[in-house]
């Protein structure tokens, strides 16, 4: 077995407008940094609408499709656009995700990573936000505790920027293990260590602007001791790499090495209770950081099963 890389050139559809950060140059910065791996490529389906009704209502996706311009940009709040793109490019980031937890619990992928955008982690049951439609990692947790059966999935997520969307969706989750490391303050406000889910079962560690890989690594002990206990089936990855020194977006001062420890860490967890992995990209702005931190966290994934 090995490790499978879910993308699709519909990525590279959804379009913002000139300086925005999470622009088009992103996907191929990432698949760029992938070039000459040994993975298993494979192209990131549609998701259904059934995929995204797990969780978010019917009015949220007939919002998102009748916003959807034919030409042009079409702005859904201040930093979060749509192009005739981008529905697509959302549908195949959720289908990829869901693909990828598929061949996992099937036993065909030791691990995989969903190279697509836009990102999940903020979009809400009812509010696309912070560059996010759906709440791709959300979706796939809930896909495999319905779907497939399983009774724990954690989903963990180290992108700078707290994932108050996947939080929203798996509040009331209580076979959904939830931890986040952000910087903060910080955008979008929320992830205070007083957040701790419906069920006690929601973990944020949040990080002071300056913070480097000594307290990203006592961070992620924290949370993988929870982890841990919690005993998950399937660990979901929020790979966000804009904790890193480079990135314009944010003051964490993480580089490469973190990251690939971190995910070390987590799968070094993951394997403790003899769980698969499916990582997920969201945010990360400095392209040649990006692309760097990339490489060295597929790297990782990429020894599970050796």
């Amino acid at each position: 077995m090995a490790t499978v890389l879910y993308s699709h050139p519909a990525a590279a559809a959804h379009l913002m407008p000139s300086g925005h950060p999470e622009q088009v140059a992103r996907y191929g910065a990432v698949m760029s940094a992938l070039e000459g791996l040994d993975l298993v490529r494979q192209e990131a389906p549609l998701a259904d609408d059934a995929e995204i009704l797990r969780c978010h209502p019917q009015s949220h996706l007939d919002r998102i499709r009748a916003a959807a311009p034919a030409e042009g940009l079409r702005m859904l709040d201040g930093d979060t656009y749509l192009s005739p793109g981008s529905l697509e490019a959302a549908l195949r980031a959720v289908g990829g995700a869901c693909a990828a937890v598929d061949a996992v619990i099937a036993g065909q992928a030791d691990s995989a990573f969903v190279a697509m955008r836009p990102p999940g982690h903020h979009a809400e049951k009812e509010t696309p936000m912070g560059f996010c439609l759906f709440g791709t990692v959300a979706i796939a947790a809930i896909r495999a505790l319905d779907h497939h059966g399983l009774e724990r999935v954690a989903a963990l997520d180290f992108d700078v920027h707290h994932g108050n969307g996947t939080q929203d969706l798996l509040w009331h989750e209580k076979r959904a293990f939830f931890a986040s490391s952000h910087q903060m303050p910080l955008f979008p406000g929320s992830g205070a260590a007083t957040e701790t889910g419906a069920h006690g079962q929601v973990m944020n560690v949040p990080l002071a602007a300056g913070s480097g890989g000594d307290e990203a690594r006592a961070a992620w002990r924290a949370i993988l001791d929870r982890c841990r206990e919690f005993h998950p089936q399937l660990v979901l990855i929020s790979a966000g790499f804009d904790a890193h020194r480079d990135d314009p977006l944010a003051q964490l001062d993480w580089r490469e090495d973190d990251f690939a420890e971190i995910t070390r860490m987590i799968l070094d967890a993951a394997g403790s209770c003899g769980a698969p992995v499916v990582s997920c990209l969201e945010g990360g702005y400095d392209l040649p950081a990006l692309g760097r931190s990339v490489r060295a966290h597929v790297e990782v994934l990429m020894e599970t099963g050796k």
